[in-house]
């Protein structure tokens, strides 16, 4: 197992300098550790290393883990972060505290329907294909308006803001761009009228850029976890 509790700190060090060098506060910014692949052992132990927000990719083996952490489960938030299909929303609105890869009115509306009444409001964010590549999911931006107004007038979902997974770039500089424009297209949305407050954008190779730009969450995989064996 890796060194769960120096990589988290190595991380958390890397959200602190970018925030400082944004003039942000570093406690403005959530670290979402990416655990899909990872057993549960593994996200047992950086939550003994002081890690509370947990995101998974695949629906099956997402749920599997959260049973195994059932007696962890009021100290856990579990974000679901993956491309979900129309025949797997009802897993994942019983069982999660946030999804932020709604793609599609569709699913908004099915995840709204299948959220028992006994549990909060479901949090989402919209996901943007803020690159316009034909192989990522993501609703467009000139579609980003008419449909976040359509998810945030469903009941039993609380729409928290936007989703993006930009394509890799080099410099920082490049890295910048994209999530410029979605933290631009996030401010129009708010001036619509939309309550939001979450951008989660960041990953391992580009979260000083994110935060620089707005990240509120940051999804960090890799750089905690280490490199995932997607064999079994």
């Amino acid at each position: 197992m890796p060194d769960l509790t120096h990589n988290l700190e190595a991380v958390r060090q890397r959200i602190a300098l970018a925030a400082q060098a944004a003039g942000r506060d570093a406690r403005s910014i959530t670290l979402l550790a990416v655990s899909k692949t990872f057993p549960a052992e593994d996200v047992r132990a950086a939550h003994a290393a002081g890690q509370r927000a947990f995101g998974e990719n695949y629906v099956q083996e997402s749920i599997t883990k959260i049973e195994a952490l059932a007696d962890l489960r009021a100290a856990l938030e579990w974000h679901f972060i993956g491309p979900l299909q129309s025949n797997k929303t009802r897993p994942v609105a019983e069982n999660f505290d946030w999804v932020h890869s709604v793609d599609r009115l569709k699913i908004a509306q099915r995840l709204s329907e299948q959220r028992p009444d006994n549990l909060p409001p479901l949090n989402v964010c919209l996901q943007i294909n803020i690159s316009g590549e034909a192989s990522k999911s993501g609703v467009s931006i000139p579609e980003a308006a008419e449909v976040a107004q359509a998810i945030a007038a469903l009941p039993k979902l609380n729409l928290r803001g936007l989703m993006a997974i930009p394509e890799p770039a080099g410099s920082i500089k490049e890295q910048r761009v994209p999530h410029r424009q979605l933290r631009e297209l996030f401010e129009r949305l708010r001036n619509d009228g939309l309550a939001l407050d979450t951008l989660s954008m960041g990953m391992s190779s580009d979260l000083e850029a994110a935060v620089l730009e707005g990240a509120t969450i940051v999804r960090v995989g890799t750089a905690i976890f280490g490199a995932r064996d997607y064999a079994h």
